[in-house]
């Protein structure tokens, strides 16, 4: 018998919430399994995204048209991503994949791209086997309640108030 899927979320303002979902897609992906990554609210290939040409089992799907943040999403932003939600609820409801990834879905439900309603109805349509990650700021209560595990992200302290910028491929 297959182990039930859990659902996580790691959320807060700190750092590394992307990080730890990547991490957790390799070691699944070292162990052979099959990952989908849907990407909500972004658009560039950012370095993590480079797993797509190391391991064969991995699917990576962008959901976003640039930085909406200091204004209104626009309709094609609201677009972008119902069509990604539409994509993740395929994911989560094909027995193939065994983990699915979905980066800054909290952000989407944030800025009222996608309803926290649909979301969980997606999450409970899907597979038993099928673990399952949430990344993004502002993680609503209902998401939080619904979750296996929770992780907040605190940041204590981080370079970018002294205006220091990352090094790519180190800390982005």
């Amino acid at each position: 018998m297959d182990k039930q899927g859990q659902i996580h979320i790691y959320t807060g303002n700190g750092k590394g919430k992307t990080t730890a979902a990547f991490g957790l897609a390799v070691r699944a992906l070292c162990s052979g399994k099959r990952v989908f990554i849907g990407q909500f609210v972004k658009s560039m290939k950012y370095n993590e995204t480079k797993i797509e040409t190391l391991f064969d089992h991995v699917t990576i799907k962008q959901y976003g048209r640039g930085c909406f943040i200091s204004k209104d999403p626009e309709k094609e932003d609201i677009e972008e991503a119902q069509k990604g939600w539409r994509d993740a609820v395929a994911a989560l409801q094909n027995p193939d994949n065994d983990v699915v990834i979905l980066d800054e879905l909290t952000i989407a439900i944030y800025f009222r791209l996608l309803s926290v309603e649909d979301i969980l109805k997606g999450l409970k349509s899907k597979e038993p086997h099928i673990e399952v990650v949430i990344t993004g700021r502002y993680a609503p209560k209902e998401l939080i309640d619904f979750a296996d595990l929770v992780t907040e992200m605190v940041e204590v302290k981080h370079y970018y108030t002294k205006g220091i910028l990352s090094r790519d491929g180190i800390d982005k």
